[in-house]
C-alpha cells in the first residue's frame, strides 16, 4: 500500500493546486460576455451570430469531456489533460489571428470546435485524478476542483479591465450595441458606419484572443504535467473502505440502459441552459437592466462571476445534508423566482444580486452532479459515466445562448426570454421527486434473461 510519505509518491496538494489552476484557465470560457458587444460592433454581427461561437465551444466541450474520459483510461491524465488544455488555448490563439480575415465560421471552427473540445477533455480529467487522490476527502477533492473552473471568469474579469485597449474597445462597442437597439425599438434604419469601431479598436479585441491563447497554453500546459494518478493501492489514514466504492459500479453500457441516466441529464441540462443564458450574455444583460457602461459591466460581472465557483462548493455541501435530490428541487426553485423578477431589477446592485444567485445555482448544479452520479453508478467509472452526463452541458449551451441571443435579436430585448426559462425551471424542479437509484442485480438479471 502506498502511502503520502512515501518519498516516491507526489504530494497529492500540489497535485490538487495543479489541477485547479489547469480548471481556471478552461473556465475563462465563462467570460465570453465581455466578448459578445466588442465582437458584433468590430464586424457588424447580430447577437446570434456571435453567441453561436460561446455555444459551439460548449457543446464541443461536452464532446471532448466524453473523449477525455475514455482517453484517460488508457494513457493516464498527464496527455489527455495536456493535449486539452494546448487546444484550448490554440483555439483562443486562432481565433484571434484568423477571425478578421475569415469571419464567423472561423472563429466557430477555432474557439469553437478546437477550442471546445480541447475544454472538455482537460476539464474531465483533473476531476476524477484528484479524487483518487483524496480516498479520505473526496467531496472537498472534487469541490475544489470544479470550483476552479467556475472561477476562471473571476479573474479573467480582473486582467480584462486591467487592459486599457481592450476596455477602451468595449465603451465603443457600447455606444455601437446601445444605437443599434434604440433604432430597433424606434423602428428607424441604423448605419453601422456612424459607429463603427476603428481598426486599433479591433485589433485590441482580437490581441485579447491571441495573449489568452499563448498563456492557456502555457500555464494550463505546465499544470498539466504535474498531474498522475496514484499508484496501485494508495490510501490514507482517515480514507473509509475507499474500495468498496468501487463495488457495484455500473459499467458505461448498463448506465446508458437505466432511466436514472436520462433523468440525471436532463435535469443538468435544463439546470445549463437557464444559468448559461445569463452567463453567455451577462454583460449585455446588465447593460440593458441597468443602463451602466460597458467599463462598469464588465468588472462588475467578472467579481460576480466568484459565485459560479462558490456555488460548487455550497450546493454540494448541502447536498450532502438534504440529499442530492432534494437541493436539486432548491436549485430549480430559488431560480425560478429570480427569473421571475429579473425583468423588474434596474438597479446594478438587485441586478448583481440576482445574477449571483442564478451563477451560484448554476455552478451547484455541477457541485452536485458527480456526487449524483457516483451514488448512483458507483466510482469505478467515474470518468467515463460523468463524461456521458457531462455532454447534458454541450447541449443546454447551445440552447440557452440562442435563445437569448434570438429574442434580443428580434424584440431588442433579452426579457422575453425570462419568463419562459422559469416556467422551463418550474417544471424541471418535478424531476428529481421523480428520480430513484438504480439496481445493479436488477439490471444485470434483466440483461442476463434477455441474453438467454
Amino acid at each position: 500500500m502506498a502511502s503520502p510519505a512515501n518519498p516516491a509518491t507526489p504530494n497529492r496538494w500540489l497535485i490538487a493546486l495543479a489541477g485547479v489552476v489547469v480548471m481556471i484557465c478552461l473556465g475563462t470560457a465563462y467570460s465570453w460576455s465581455s466578448f459578445t458587444q466588442p465582437l458584433i460592433a468590430s464586424f457588424d454581427w447580430s447577437n446570434q451570430i456571435t453567441t453561436w461561437a460561446f455555444a459551439i465551444a460548449i457543446f464541443s466541450l461536452g464532446w471532448g469531456a466524453v473523449i477525455g474520459g475514455r482517453w484517460q483510461d488508457a494513457v493516464g491524465p498527464r496527455t489527455v489533460t495536456i493535449v486539452g488544455v494546448v487546444l484550448w488555448g490554440l483555439g483562443n490563439l486562432l481565433a484571434g489571428l484568423g477571425t478578421r480575415h475569415f469571419g464567423a465560421p472561423w472563429l466557430y471552427l477555432t474557439y469553437g470546435v478546437l477550442g471546445g473540445i480541447g475544454n472538455g477533455m482537460a476539464y474531465i480529467t483533473p476531476i476524477s485524478t484528484v479524487t483518487k487522490w483524496f480516498p479520505d476527502k473526496r467531496g472537498l477533492a472534487g469541490g475544489m476542483v470544479v470550483m476552479g473552473f467556475g472561477l476562471g471568469a473571476f479573474f479573467y474579469g480582473f486582467i480584462l479591465k486591467a487592459i486599457a485597449s481592450f476596455q477602451t474597445a468595449s465603451k465603443h462597442a457600447g455606444a455601437f450595441v446601445d444605437a443599434h437597439t434604440a433604432a430597433i425599438k424606434a423602428g428607424t434604419p441604423f448605419d453601422p458606419a456612424q459607429y463603427a469601431l476603428s481598426s486599433i479598436d479591433v485589433s485590441a479585441v482580437m490581441h485579447v484572443f491571441v495573449f489568452s491563447g499563448i498563456a492557456y497554453a502555457i500555464v494550463g500546459g505546465l499544470c498539466a504535467s504535474l498531474l498522475s494518478d496514484p499508484p496501485a493501492g494508495y490510501s490514507v489514514g482517515g480514507a473509509v473502505a475507499a474500495a468498496r466504492s468501487h463495488e457495484g459500479s455500473f459499467t458505461p453500457t448498463q448506465v446508458l440502459r437505466t432511466p436514472q441516466f436520462y433523468l440525471l441529464w436532463t435535469m443538468l441540462f435544463l439546470n445549463v441552459t437557464a444559468g448559461i443564458l445569463i452567463v453567455s450574455n451577462a454583460v449585455p444583460i446588465m447593460r440593458e437592466l441597468t443602463g451602466v457602461a460597458a467599463a462598469i459591466a464588465v468588472p462588475a460581472y467578472g467579481f460576480v462571476a466568484i459565485f459560479n465557483g462558490l456555488g460548487r462548493l455550497f450546493w454540494g455541501a448541502i447536498s450532502d445534508r438534504i440529499g442530492r435530490n432534494m437541493a436539486y428541487v432548491a436549485i430549480f426553485a430559488v431560480q425560478v423566482v429570480v427569473f421571475l423578477t429579473l425583468a423588474h431589477l434596474h438597479s446594478l446592485g438587485a441586478v448583481l444580486v440576482a445574477f449571483a444567485i442564478v451563477l451560484l445555482c448554476y455552478g451547484g448544479g455541477f457541485g452536485v452532479m458527480p456526487s449524483f452520479n457516483a451514488d448512483y453508478f458507483g466510482t469505478k467509472f467515474l470518468g467515463v459515466n460523468y463524461g456521458m452526463i457531462i455532454t447534458a452541458w454541450g447541449f443546454g449551451g447551445i440552447v440557452g445562448p440562442i435563445l437569448g441571443a434570438r429574442v434580443k435579436d428580434a424584440t431588442g430585448s433579452f426579457s422575453g426570454a425570462l419568463v419562459p426559462v422559469a416556467i422551463m425551471l418550474a417544471i424541471a424542479a418535478v424531476l428529481p421527486f421523480v428520480t430513484k437509484p438504480a439496481k445493479l442485480e436488477r439490471l444485470t438479471d434483466a440483461s442476463r434473461g434477455a441474453a438467454a
